[in-house]
């Protein structure tokens, strides 16, 4: 769905709710009508994803939105926002008790009528849909809000995220399964802790602390217990959610890291030395790196580097785009 196309207003939002129809339909989440005021510069790009009875989203709004100032319908699910730039206020126009889910941060909350809200220009969020079932027992009456890195939540996300790349090739099987994922692990978010006991939620456990990993690859403290500790759970249910996707938690970061050596030694500026990339990359010496690099790669770092920038001299190389391999 991608309404900020240029000249696509004010026919932005018809484009934005033929998609959500077309890709969620009304019979789990219903999108409200939205005030005057913003149709005419509607400019609001998602990512969205039916599962099952539930519905995930993951918007971009580079317009300010606002729903239309009316009543609002029966309704009975599970809403769950996470904002991580922007702001999206819930309950009416301010002075009405509304809430704001400010950037970095999360709501949770059972929705028994359609609500009004808005949102803030460039607008990054995740907004999700679950049926009530389960969930509104733990609720009640309550509204959960915390920070968008807690642990739960960034479960949760990178859940989404694995969703939205595999939903179109699940079964219906699998589909049902998505969603009792995503509903054990708004559970966890409701009670402030995840059942590290329950299987179906390894994958998204293997993943979130794959994503931390990620952003501290260089960061000497780097390890399954603090990825364990970041993520509040035990080292033991860590290791355990990473065997039963056929990985290991410190393969993992030693291949990263050999994969992010491997592109700086091919940067063409501003190159490090062996020394310095095994000391960027926290392998013990320059020893240590060249072994593991060698054994990883089948070259030594230096000749990695050295073949690497022949192959770019060759008078044989096509350009990418030329009928190259690089150009596919």
């Amino acid at each position: 769905m991608d309404s900020t196309d240029p000249g696509a207003a004010p026919r932005g939002l018809d484009a934005f709710r033929r998609g959500w129809e077309t890709q969620i339909g009304d019979d789990v989440f219903q999108l409200p009508a939205f005030s005057p005021d913003t149709i005419g510069d509607f400019r609001v790009k998602g990512h969205v994803a039916k599962v099952h009875g539930a519905a995930i989203a993951d918007l971009h709004a580079a317009s300010a939105t606002r729903t239309a100032d009316v009543p609002g319908a029966d309704q009975d699910l599970v809403a769950i926002y996470v904002v991580q730039r922007g702001a999206w206020t819930l309950g009416g126009r301010p002075g009405s008790g509304e809430q704001t889910v400010s950037d970095g941060q999360f709501l949770v909350g059972h929705l028994g009528r359609l609500s009004a809200f808005e949102t803030t220009a460039h607008l990054t969020a995740k907004f999700l849909v679950l049926p009530p079932g389960e969930l509104k027992p733990l609720l009640g009456n309550r509204v959960i809000t915390g920070p968008a890195d807690s642990a739960e939540i960034r479960l949760l996300t990178a859940l989404t995220d694995m969703i939205h790349l595999t939903v179109a090739g699940l079964d219906p099987t699998g589909v049902e399964a998505a969603q009792g994922a995503l509903i054990e692990l708004a559970k966890a978010v409701a009670k402030g802790r995840f059942d590290d006991v329950e299987p179906r939620l390894a994958p998204a456990l293997t993943q979130a602390a794959k994503d931390l990993a990620d952003r501290r690859l260089a960061d000497p403290e780097l390890s399954p217990a603090m990825l364990a500790r970041e993520l509040n759970v035990s080292v033991r249910t860590l290791h355990r959610a990473f065997a039963a996707v056929g990985e290991q938690v410190t393969t993992y970061i030693r291949h990263r890291r050999l994969h992010e050596a491997r592109l700086a030694l091919t940067a063409p500026s501003g190159r490090l030395s062996i020394s310095e990339l095994a000391a960027h990359w926290q392998f013990a010496d320059s020893s240590h790196f060249t072994r593991t690099f060698k054994k990883h790669y089948g070259q030594t770092p230096t000749e990695y580097a050295r073949s690497t920038r022949a192959a770019s001299l060759s008078p044989n190389r096509h350009p990418p785009g030329h009928g190259s391999a690089e150009s596919r």
